[in-house]
Formats: C-alpha cells, sequence, structure tokens
C-alpha cells in the first residue's frame, strides 16, 4: 500500500492522485488523464517521487488502456533524471517489467507512434541515454568530441548525407568524411537488438539509421576512426537512476 502523505507531485501533496487512479480504472475522461499527466509527468519529461509510487497502478491500467501505457511509459523514462526517488524507483522493477512487455507487444502491431513507443521500450531496458536522443534518422545530427584530439565532430546521418564534419557556423559543415555504416552481421548488444525491433515491425528508415549510428566515423581534423555510439555515449550518457 503506497502511503500518499509520504510523496508529493508537481503540485506539492500528491493526495488527489489516488483519487485520479480509481477514476481512470472507472473509465474517466480526457480531463483524468489530462490531471495525472499534469502531476505525475510534468510536460512529459519531469517526475516526482508520486509518478513511482503510481507508476504499478498505472501499468495494471496498461493492460487494457493506452493513456496509461503511454503515462507510464514517460515516467520510466523520467527516470533518467535527478528526482530524488531512486528507493522507491527500486521498488517498481516487477512493474518496469511488465511495461516492457506490454509496450513490446505494441510495438509489434506497428502503430503510427512507433518511434515514441520505442523510446519507453528503451528506457524499460535501461538504456536511458538511446531513449533520450534517438530520432528518426531524417536529418540527426550527433554531436562529439573526438576520442584522439578531442575537436568537436559532427555526426550527421540523415537524408542529405551520413558524414563526419567540422561545423562552421558560417560555411556550414566542411570537410566532411562519409561515415562507415556498421553491417548487420557486425552489430552486437544494444546496437543489435535496435536494429532487429526495427527491422521486426517494418521500420526500414530507422532500421537504416542504426547501422550508420553503431558504425564508425573519420575525425576530419586528426583523421581517427572511431565507433560513433560508443564515443556519443561517453560524452552525453545520463545519469543511471540508483547511482
Amino acid at each position: 500500500m503506497v502511503d500518499w502523505t509520504r510523496v508529493y507531485d508537481s503540485h506539492g501533496a500528491a493526495d488527489r492522485v489516488p483519487g485520479l487512479l480509481d477514476r481512470a480504472e472507472r473509465g474517466g475522461g480526457e480531463e483524468v488523464w489530462a490531471e495525472l499527466w499534469d502531476r505525475l509527468c510534468l510536460h512529459g519529461e519531469t517526475v516526482f517521487p508520486a509518478s513511482f509510487a503510481a507508476l504499478p497502478r498505472l501499468v495494471e491500467l496498461a493492460r487494457t488502456r493506452a493513456r496509461a501505457l503511454e503515462l507510464a511509459g514517460a515516467i520510466v523514462r523520467g527516470a533518467a533524471h535527478d528526482h530524488g526517488s531512486d528507493a522507491l524507483f527500486a521498488d517498481c522493477t516487477a512493474a518496469v517489467t511488465e511495461l516492457r512487455e506490454l509496450v513490446d507487444h505494441r510495438l509489434r502491431t506497428r502503430p503510427g507512434d512507433w518511434l515514441s513507443s520505442f523510446r519507453d521500450l528503451l528506457a524499460t531496458a535501461g538504456q536511458y541515454h538511446w531513449s533520450a536522443v534517438l530520432e528518426d534518422f531524417t536529418d540527426d545530427f550527433y554531436p562529439l568530441p573526438c576520442p584522439h584530439c578531442a575537436g568537436e565532430v559532427t555526426v550527421a546521418i540523415g537524408v542529405h548525407g551520413c558524414y563526419a564534419a567540422i561545423r562552421d557556423w558560417d560555411r556550414g559543415d566542411v570537410e566532411r568524411r562519409p561515415l562507415r555504416p556498421a553491417s548487420p552481421a557486425e552489430l552486437r548488444g544494444v546496437g543489435r537488438w535496435m536494429y532487429d525491433t526495427a527491422v521486426r515491425d517494418g521500420q526500414a528508415g530507422i532500421a537504416w539509421g542504426i547501422t550508420y549510428l553503431f558504425g564508425r566515423a573519420q575525425c576530419p581534423r586528426c583523421g581517427t576512426v572511431f565507433t560513433i555510439a560508443e564515443e556519443y555515449t561517453s560524452a552525453n550518457l545520463p545519469p543511471c537512476p540508483g547511482r
């Protein structure tokens, strides 16, 4: 049982949250879900102790209610940030495991918001970094430091080209070097899992982009060849819940 007097939401006291969850279970309308989002996941990204206290109940509701699935996924994505609720989140292991299964099932239906749901799946698997930064590879840019010379390199993956370059604010991307995509057979670990999931669900464009994201780039300054995903993760990895 949750002691709602010991947690807070975006408004402070979380005493309204259990009643809102009851109303959601009974089929509450848009105003109920709007208030739950406002209290538990402000602006779609900021979470609170009450967010994790509500997570197991939201996952139960997510078995039959898409709005609960969306809100629960957003809360888990928010766990990557500093929220002061690591102990509460640690108690949600079973709920997060079930949420992962529910989100994966939804992805297999190839929903229109597949990428958003895929970000939720990444978060439930503890891949908070990729959950935060992965886009659809239409025109994506990944700035990172070269591991050898520390110079800033802009990596572009999209319809306008796949390259590493030096970004000049007057001349644009200069000294371009083409990226070297990984073949599916070369992918390992999270890269292979991300690729296989995209292929499974018919997301050819995202699968294509992942081969470049987990491929190699050459620094235009010093010529060093490096693995893009490794260096970008090293430079941008958010804090992991529990640390």
